[in-house]
């Protein structure tokens, strides 16, 4: 991971953290043409490791980091991100899988991030 890339992995962390309540306790970005795409370890909070042991848990708290996420970033779009990049951001595609706590997120931006920041 290169210093660009860490440095997304930062603003990630601190705007879940900021928007949701709990960042992810480790994220790994890579840069691959114009996505950011983000490995993170440690979303899900202690109330949603419980829930995620009753029936129907589940799909609840997938359904929540999932939709409910998509829906933050179009609310409040990542401005650091794009501050950091000198790009827009356009869409984000995600999903975790609850019982290994293990989450995935492409970021979308208008323009090529890997051939701009190099990849690690």
């Amino acid at each position: 991971m290169n210093r660009y890339e860490a440095e997304f992995s930062n603003l990630v962390k601190a705007y879940r953290k900021r928007h949701m309540g709990k960042g992810p306790s480790r994220i790994v970005t890579t840069f691959c043409k114009n996505w950011a795409i983000c490995e993170m370890e440690g979303n899900l909070s202690s109330v949603e490791k419980f829930m995620v042991s009753a029936q129907d848990g589940k799909s609840m708290v997938r359904d929540a980091r999932t939709l409910w996420v998509k829906e933050i970033y179009r609310k409040h779009p990542p401005v650091e991100m794009e501050a950091l990049l000198g790009a827009k951001f356009l869409d984000l595609y995600l999903d975790i899988d609850v019982d290994k706590d293990f989450g995935m997120s492409i970021f979308v931006f208008d323009s090529d991030l890997q051939s701009k920041f190099g990849s690690a």
